[in-house]
């Protein structure tokens, strides 16, 4: 990533600036009173903030019960969150309406509903692809069939791309696959799949105003792009535990949440690794007896059907895999199927920890001996390829801003000391061109007028000031290190927890 300043801004082109209220809430009651100890979920919440970098929400739900909620601040219940490949799980929802719609069949070929799509010259192998083998991530590519920044017309680019093996035995985790069952409910139905879905999924269940991201001819993306709270995350869980059953209807066929959440091929042999369990239709086998959907840097709905729990969770980690292995090593062993003798003084402590949560603010001063003769003048650059034209301080009683000039406009972003500073950017940054990691091109971004960020800045030693920007609609950050000398300052960007990786550094000096 070569633009990181621009990816403040790329990164909130795609996420939801609405923060909706649900309609229909879950039903909340007591840990205890459900057959689960405040201690564990306390425990759990102790150890994912030791462990974990960072946890930014996390909703208990047993026996159709809320029992537990918290989220990071600056994250909250009522922002959606950018879910990544959890939305996979949607998307392969979507397909089973179709199917109880009689609208297709998995064992279609995927040729049939793109005739003029098809190359002129087809391979057996594509002639033999069905949309099962979509659903199982077993197309027969040793690669991902597309690029997201330079194809346009992505439907055309998979049927033309080159299948080596044999569908539906090679199995390959192929978000271009999850794209493709998008595009084919967008054919059979006329609809998009956020459209789709609304009537039959999204608004019994109470999700309202989801957003999801779409590709350049306005299909949406499916294998990612979908942006829900933490509350739309287990609800969707629970309708799986419910075998697709909702207030009494049975929306879709439990055969369906079964075929979908079974092992329908294998992907690996190791009994300790949850992405060797093997691969539903959208959705992974975990240890234990459960299966899940999750999404880069953390995204989860995890189904315990044995225990009748759903535990739903956003986050922006390196270390998907530690947060399960927090979750089966005190959670797990800790949900019982009785009632449990009611812990005042344990309930009232989760209480207090869940109340008080929030990430950790940048450390260091408040100000530093050299800060009136750093920040006292505006700091130009010269050209170069962020588009960073100068940047400015105003350290006021009232409040601390920092200022950077664009090619195109200012952006004004206020920060706290010792705490988060909530506000918007707006469209002065320009977005990123660069690749999203085989996600989302810039062709595809709808543009919306302001950004929710939350930013804290402080000292760290006399010459260095970092100012941390978390983008509270996604799991990212981003830090910004400014160096101060005689000569100048240098600016240092790095975006961090972002498609679970840190970014490489880029650096600026000022003129």
């Amino acid at each position: 990533m070569k633009k990181l300043i621009y990816l403040v801004l790329f990164l909130y082109f795609v996420s939801p600036t609405l923060e909706a209220q649900s309609s229909f809430s879950l039903e909340r009651s007591t840990p205890e009173a459900e057959g689960i100890s405040s201690k564990a979920i306390l425990d759990f919440i102790d150890a994912a903030e030791k462990e974990i970098d960072a946890l930014h929400s996390f909703m208990v739900v047993k026996n159709g019960k809320v029992v537990s909620e918290a989220w990071w601040n600056p994250y909250n219940s009522a922002s959606p969150h950018e879910l990544w490949s959890l939305s996979k799980s949607f998307t392969s929802t979507a397909i089973g309406f179709a199917t109880q719609e009689n609208l297709l069949s998995i064992n279609d070929l995927v040729i049939s509903f793109f005739p003029n799509k098809v190359p002129e010259k087809t391979t057996w192998q594509l002639e033999q692809l069905r949309v099962k083998d979509l659903l199982t991530m077993t197309t027969g590519h040793n690669k991902e069939p597309f690029n997201y920044d330079r194809d346009d017309d992505w439907v055309k680019v998979f049927l033309n791309s080159n299948i080596p093996y044999l569908p539906g035995t090679h199995f390959m985790y192929n978000t271009p696959a999850t794209y493709m069952l998008s595009a084919i409910i967008q054919k059979v139905t006329g609809d998009k799949l956020v459209d789709y879905l609304f009537p039959r999924l999204f608004e019994p269940l109470g999700i309202e105003l989801p957003q999801w991201e779409m590709d350049p001819l306005e299909i949406n993306t499916g294998g990612w792009g979908l942006h829900l709270k933490t509350e739309d995350i287990a609800k969707f869980g629970q309708f799986y535990l419910q075998k697709g059953n909702w207030n009494g209807e049975q929306l879709l066929s439990e055969s369906w949440i079964e075929m979908a959440s079974s092992k329908q091929v294998s992907n690996g042999s190791n009994p300790e690794n949850d992405w060797m369990q093997g691969y539903g239709f959208q959705f992974w086998r975990s240890r234990h007896n459960t299966y899940r959907g999750d999404g880069a840097m953390g995204q989860f709905c995890l189904v315990f059907p044995q225990n009748q729990t759903v535990i739903a969770i956003t986050s922006g980690t390196n270390n998907m895999g530690q947060i399960m292995q927090l979750t089966w090593n005190i959670l797990l062993p800790a949900l019982e199927k009785k009632t449990l003798p009611t812990d005042i003084k344990a309930h009232q402590d989760l209480k207090n920890k869940t109340a008080s949560l929030a990430l950790k603010p940048v450390v260091g001063k408040k100000s530093s001996s050299l800060q009136k003769k750093w920040l006292k003048k505006k700091r130009y650059f010269p050209q170069n390829g962020q588009g960073i034209k100068s940047i400015e301080f105003q350290m006021k009683k009232g409040g601390n801003t920092l200022y950077i000039e664009m090619e195109n406009g200012t952006e004004t972003i206020p920060f706290g000391y010792g705490k988060y500073v909530k506000s918007e950017i707006k469209n002065h940054l320009p977005h990123t061109n660069s690749r999203r990691s085989s996600y989302i091109p810039s062709s595809s971004l709808r543009y919306h007028k302001n950004k929710k960020v939350a930013s804290s800045g402080a000292w760290i030693n006399e010459k260095e000031f970092q100012l941390r920007i978390y983008l509270y609609h996604t799991p990212a950050r981003m830090n910004y290190n400014f160096k101060f000398s005689d000569l100048g300052v240098t600016l240092k960007c790095t975006a961090e927890n972002y498609l679970g990786k840190d970014s490489k550094a880029e650096t600026l000096k000022s003129l």
